[in-house]
């Protein structure tokens, strides 16, 4: 009796547990961070010139950079020691002449550290295992913000004989990892804004919308969109930074323009997802015609006082295509059924690039073509 009233339990449970489920498919959301910036927090770039020691004789030559040379006999006269009487007798191959870059990240504060970037600016063939010397590097403003000094790293090979040479990687080029010390920090208090712009890096009116809407529910009604590009918040009598670091951790689904890219020179194409196309018939050929001659050699009989001659023997072979056939993509079709049609028509990526052009110039392709 006990038995029998547990059955249909135990039936249920086994049924339930049998049972397949069905995964809805994960909405693409992404972080607010990763798509748009906060208003002044932003990287400055920097620049200096400077000189690099210690080369293998692989620096610039001084009698072909004369910017080279008066570095040098400049910096021998800070430091004491006058060259300018000898400048002609300067013949040194281990100093090149160098730019020297860098990015000042948002709230640097003075003594920390960033990565330079160090190019040769002469006729120097390479740079490894090279000594920045001192190098202020300045902004836009004329300010020097930080200064750089450090061993030089390329990752790059160059092997050189007496007949040939081979060179692996951009030996004229390389970075000094942590190479700089900022010096002056720029002034920004984010903490003392009581309204601050968000700025999306792809301007979009519905994910602007959107970003507002999840603020708004998440945070409070902070957030209205002005444009394609900006939210603007109303931080009054809030935490500014716990706010934001609330509001950048927030997940959108970011909605983007139809755009297809196209570029020639290598023959790469990029689509979006909202790439549609109305119905359209395409058909795809080439005419080749191929010409071969294989001239063949006469041999005349013996004693018949015949000459030998060269017969010339032609083959052409013409290829029409004809096993191509016309094809109809309907309307509407997702980019997943647009690849797939072109790929059975046997179309490579240099004949779609000419029919996606095609079909833009007959107005069948609903996005934006973008050549490069």
């Amino acid at each position: 009796m006990r038995l029998s009233r547990l059955l249909p339990a135990f039936l249920l449970l086994l049924t339930v547990a049998w049972t397949p489920v069905v995964w809805s498919p994960a909405r693409a959301q992404v972080r607010i961070k990763d798509i748009a910036d906060f208003e002044g927090v932003r990287e400055n770039q920097l620049i200096g010139y400077g000189l690099v020691v210690g080369l293998n004789g692989t620096g610039d030559k001084l009698q072909n950079n004369v910017f080279t040379r008066e570095s040098l006999i400049g910096m021998l006269e800070r430091l004491g020691v006058n060259t300018r009487d000898q400048a002609a007798a300067l013949s040194t191959k281990n100093l090149a002449a160098v730019m020297v870059t860098a990015e000042l990240p948002a709230f640097a504060r003075s003594g920390s550290r960033i990565d330079v970037a160090v190019s040769a600016l002469g006729d120097a063939t390479n740079l490894t295992g090279g000594t920045l010397l001192v190098t202020p590097l300045l902004a836009a403003d004329g300010e020097v913000y930080a200064v750089a000094q450090g061993t030089l790293s390329t990752g790059a090979i160059a092997a050189r004989g007496a007949a040939s040479s081979v060179t692996r990687g951009v030996p004229t080029a390389g970075q000094i990892v942590n190479g700089a010390t900022v010096e002056r920090e720029v002034p920004f208090k984010m903490a003392q804004d009581n309204s601050l712009r968000i700025s999306l890096r792809n301007p979009d009116l519905t994910t602007a919308q959107r970003i507002a809407s999840a603020i708004n529910a998440s945070v409070g009604h902070i957030a209205k969109a002005t444009d394609p590009r900006t939210v603007l918040l109303d931080l009054t009598a809030r935490d500014k930074i716990e706010t934001l670091g609330a509001i950048e951790r927030l997940r959108v689904e970011p909605d983007n323009s139809a755009t297809v890219v196209i570029d020639e020179a290598s023959g790469t194409i990029v689509m979006g997802a909202n790439v549609r196309i109305s119905t359209v018939a395409i058909a795809q050929g080439n005419l080749t015609i191929r010409v071969t001659e294989t001239p063949e050699v006469s041999q005349p009989n013996p004693f018949s006082q015949g000459t030998t001659q060269v017969v010339p023997r032609t083959t052409i072979q013409v290829d029409d295509q004809h096993d191509r056939k016309l094809g109809i993509l309907p309307a509407g079709v997702t980019l997943r059924d647009l690849v797939a049609s072109l790929n059975a028509l046997g179309v490579g990526p240099r004949d779609m690039i000419s029919i996606l052009q095609a079909i833009k110039a007959a107005g069948a392709l609903q996005a934006d073509l973008q050549v490069r």
